[in-house]
């Protein structure tokens, strides 16, 4: 298993420079081809009128969203150039979720901004990293913004024994054979699952070295809250990237409650592979 076809989901209205230097490393790594992907739909204002001035207003609107997409093509291209095998441009005016959600059947991994930890993405011109993760049926690699490098010498896997969490170790399987330390943590919010949670982790050691990935287990003594857990966790071995299951429980709880999945969707130092 490889990463023939990355995929990388461009915002129109924000800096896209640290998900296109990741993608680059990405393809350059794997011998990839690269699939740049956006969209856009022209929002009118509140106080939109109507006949002669409603349809410039609309045509004005429209004539910058192209605009902007020519500047993210452009920028995209740049940097796939002597990096990718190949390279593709993918735009439409449309929801930018919907419509990487129709393209995903084209790649093996999407690579994605931030969902933005202070405002909500705007759905006219970026797509929701949230959505994309339950729609797609892709793994995501989130890039936080700032990031310029994708730092494999650490990889932590954020482990709980949850389909989507099988499921985002097998996706992330190539990344894995790049890295240098590979770390399975079990997170044991009750002391009563502790077993269970050693059990489990053995076993996937186990599976990855079949698969040619050394990976080491990690069970802190403590149990408790799995966000900071996780977050102390990655800090101590310096991880570069979190490997997660995405949406254990659901969005809505997570949403009103926190979670794992909404802090990885944000993140801010590190990148996350989420799979669900």
């Amino acid at each position: 298993m490889t990463y023939a076809t990355v995929m990388v989901s461009l915002a129109l209205d924000r800096s896209n420079d640290a998900c296109l230097e990741i993608a680059g490393q990405l393809v350059k790594r794997f011998g990839a081809g690269a699939i740049g992907v956006t969209a856009g739909e022209f929002s009118p204002p509140l106080y939109f009128t109507a006949g002669e001035q409603a349809q410039e207003v609309l045509d004005q609107g429209r004539a910058a969203l192209r605009n902007r997409t020519a500047e993210v093509e452009a920028r995209f291209r740049a940097a796939m150039q002597n990096r990718a095998t190949a390279v593709e441009w993918r735009c439409a005016e449309d929801f930018p979720t919907r419509f990487v959600v129709q393209q995903a059947r084209a790649a093996d991994i999407i690579v994605v901004g931030e969902g933005g930890r202070d405002v909500l993405a705007d759905p006219f011109t970026q797509a929701n990293p949230s959505d994309l993760l339950m729609q797609t049926g892709r793994p995501l690699l989130v890039v936080p913004d700032g990031v310029d490098w994708l730092d494999l010498r650490s990889v932590l896997v954020a482990w709980k024994d949850t389909p989507e969490c099988r499921r985002a170790v097998t996706d992330a399987l190539p990344i894995l054979r790049e890295a240098k330390d590979v770390i399975i943590a079990g997170i044991v919010e009750d002391e009563a699952d502790r077993a269970s949670v050693s059990s489990g982790i053995e076993d996937i050691v186990a599976w990855l070295l079949r698969h040619g990935v050394i990976a080491c287990e990690r069970v802190p003594a403590e149990c408790g809250d799995a966000t900071a857990q996780l977050d102390r966790i990655a800090s101590e071995v310096g991880a570069g990237l979190v490997v997660a299951g995405a949406y254990g429980h659901s969005r809505f709880r997570e949403w009103v409650f926190g979670g794992v999945t909404k802090t990885l969707v944000n993140p801010s130092s590190r990148c996350s592979l989420l799979s669900h």
